[in-house]
């Protein structure tokens, strides 16, 4: 792969969670004009606290209630702290040929802004630099579940808290796993199975993939001991320090995706170019891709899958441990430097309470970062809520390694679909690990 096309892919995904996350808020058609027109006339009279995110605050009269969920959360802290949230937007045509992730990191590193909605990478490289504030001198950090803390933990402070939890899972056709006499499978070993049952039976390719969620295979193998094991932390702290090999970990996950693309379970061309759910969906909702991949959102989508004809169900991916959820999530960190330093923890204390966060769980049907917070979920994503409420799940980014984990892995596996061996992709993680360790 030539090196501009490897640093294009690198600037797509690392902000593609950010978009999964933002999904239900981000306006279509706002401007900076509007938003400014929002601000009340009192500004003058009021304190002030300053957002950069990707997204402008929507109309309070708006009708979709979904896409101000956080605005909700933050008029809530506006009224009880007598102050005001302003937005300062991204948009590409104002920054041209830099991405979100750039543009944050320069305005972070020159204190421009109070507060920010950052991706994982930036957490981590923000954290390890000193930027950011640490979170867990909020009240409200004491609620948050124990994924929040491992994936936004550097150097040990707490930088970075999300509103929500971004789950990703297998979404099946239980009706044809029914048709076929086929158990949900939980292990590697049974999904290849069901995809040869699956094939024998006409289905020419059972598993419908994009270029973007293959890794979901990766992770839940990779890490699966590591993060429900009794020694997470040592285990990244031997990753950190060179005494592990990330590659050591990746290897299973990816022989078995090249297990996958030989036996034609995955069509790895049509991958290697898909979108994510634009590709595949057609064939699942029409009943002839028995599976697909996605996040927990997408099952509230009915421009995803939120409405189909048969019995949807959202499982974890295979691993040697069973059923196993991929969480990867974005969060709001603080500049320690912030002119407004007070007021901002103030506001994010508030938006992180388990009163705010009751109303965006409850509005988006998101699972929340809060542990005394739960998600009134629909049928199908059940067995995926239940993993996450026993505390079972792997982590597909972690700003406590050194490596970042989803934008590589993603752009190694399209290495693999492009048909490198499982050798060079394991190279390529030790090449990025080499580079960490000279750092």
């Amino acid at each position: 792969m030539k090196k501009d096309d490897k640093s294009n892919i690198k600037k797509i995904v690392v902000v593609f969670l950010t978009v999964i996350t933002m999904f239900t808020i981000i306006a279509c058609g706002s401007n900076e004009e509007n938003s400014k027109n929002l601000i009340s006339s009192e500004q003058e009279d009021k304190k002030v606290v300053n957002l950069f995110g990707p997204m402008e605050k929507t109309n309070p009269d708006a009708d979709n209630v979904a896409r101000t969920a956080f605005d909700m959360t933050v008029a809530m802290a506006e009224q009880r702290l007598n102050l005001i949230v302003e937005y300062r937007t991204y948009t590409a045509e104002n920054y041209q040929e830099r991405t979100y992730d750039d543009v944050t990191l320069d305005r972070a590193r020159n204190n421009m802004d109070d507060w920010y909605l950052l991706n994982p990478d930036t957490i981590q490289i923000l954290g390890s630099e000193g930027k950011l504030a640490d979170l867990s001198v909020l009240d409200s950090a004491k609620n948050l579940r124990e994924v929040v803390k491992t994936a936004n933990v550097v150097n040990g402070k707490l930088v970075a808290i999300p509103q929500e939890i971004v789950v990703h899972g297998l979404f099946v056709n239980k009706d044809m796993f029914d048709k076929y006499h086929l158990p949900l499978p939980n292990t590697p070993e049974e999904f290849l199975e069901c995809c040869e049952v699956f094939q024998q039976n006409g289905i020419e390719t059972p598993v419908g993939a994009n270029r973007w969620w293959l890794e979901n295979f990766v992770f839940a193998q990779a890490y699966a001991d590591l993060y429900n094991g009794e020694n997470t932390e040592e285990e990244i702290q031997a990753l950190n320090n060179g005494e592990r090999k990330y590659s050591d970990y990746m290897r299973t996950g990816f022989e078995f995706l090249q297990k996958l693309i030989d036996n034609g379970y995955i069509d790895a061309e049509k991958a290697y170019i898909s979108e994510a759910i634009e590709e595949e969906r057609a064939d699942f909702l029409a009943q002839k891709t028995p599976i697909v991949m996605a996040y927990w959102g997408a099952a509230n989508t009915e421009t995803a899958y939120g409405n189909t004809d048969f019995e949807l169900q959202v499982i974890g991916f295979p691993s040697q441990r069973g059923q196993m959820p991929v969480v990867s999530m974005t969060g709001y960190g603080v500049n320690v430097n912030a002119q407004h330093l007070k007021d901002t923890m103030d506001v994010l204390d508030i938006i992180f309470s388990d009163e705010a966060l009751q109303i965006y769980t409850k509005t988006n049907k998101v699972i929340s970062p809060s542990k005394n917070v739960e998600v009134d979920c629909i049928e199908a994503l059940k067995p995926l809520n239940n993993k996450i409420e026993e505390n079972i799940y792997v982590l597909g980014s972690n700003a406590a390694m050194n490596v970042e984990q989803w934008g590589n892995t993603c752009i190694i596996v399209r290495y693999l679909l492009n048909g490198a061996s499982v050798e060079e992709c394991m190279a390529e993680f030790d090449r990025l690990q080499q580079k960490a360790l000279t750092k």
